[in-house]
């Protein structure tokens, strides 16, 4: 018996209706064949079936090896061992040489602001599988310079000047300081 709270009434209408799902090759081939009741004769509501022709079908990223042999899995696998190896020596190669070389972006400065940016997308994208104190710690570069260079693209690009009138509006910009030069020879 249904006492009046809302969470109750939910609760028995999933009870009395579970969520179903379709295939996404079902729903595609409805879509691409424009025809509802290829899903309809499967038992698929039609107000559903005549929704997956209005939308585009959603991506999906399938599993290429699922109908692999036992076999040919097992080339797949040592193919990818083989890359990660390959990979993981090619890193170790870049540390060394850059632990050897004595490089790092603590003390020196990076004054040209393409430099910075390229360092700033590569951050980005290696992101998604490296977090990003790792990769801060790897390029020795402090998390608040690194924070720093977004701001000051922002502001007045990530080229070093000695004065930003968006930092210190009380400086000369370089610009101005040349025409005080050229004005005193």
């Amino acid at each position: 018996m249904n006492d009046g709270d809302p969470s109750t009434d939910g609760q028995a209408m999933a009870a009395a209706r579970p969520q179903q799902r379709s295939d996404h090759r079902l729903r595609e081939l409805v879509h691409r064949a424009g025809d509802p009741t290829i899903a309809t004769d499967l038992g698929v509501p039609q107000s559903t079936a005549r929704g997956w022709l209005r939308t585009a079908p959603t991506v999906v990223i399938g599993l290429d090896v699922a109908d692999l042999s036992e076999h040919a899995l097992h080339q797949e696998v040592l193919k990818l061992h083989r890359r990660v190896e390959k990979l993981a020596a090619l890193l170790r190669l870049a540390l060394v040489l850059l632990r050897a070389s004595g490089f790092t972006l603590a003390g020196e400065r990076l004054p040209d602001g393409p430099d910075k940016l390229r360092i700033l997308r590569a951050i980005d994208q290696d992101r998604a599988c490296i977090p990003l104190r790792a990769l801060l710690r790897l390029l020795r570069l402090s998390p608040s310079r690194f924070h720093a260079w977004p701001r000051r693209n922002t502001m007045c690009a990530l080229d070093d000047q000695r004065s930003c009138p968006h930092t210190s509006p009380h400086r000369l910009t370089p610009s101005e300081i040349r025409v005080i030069h050229d004005k005193v020879r």
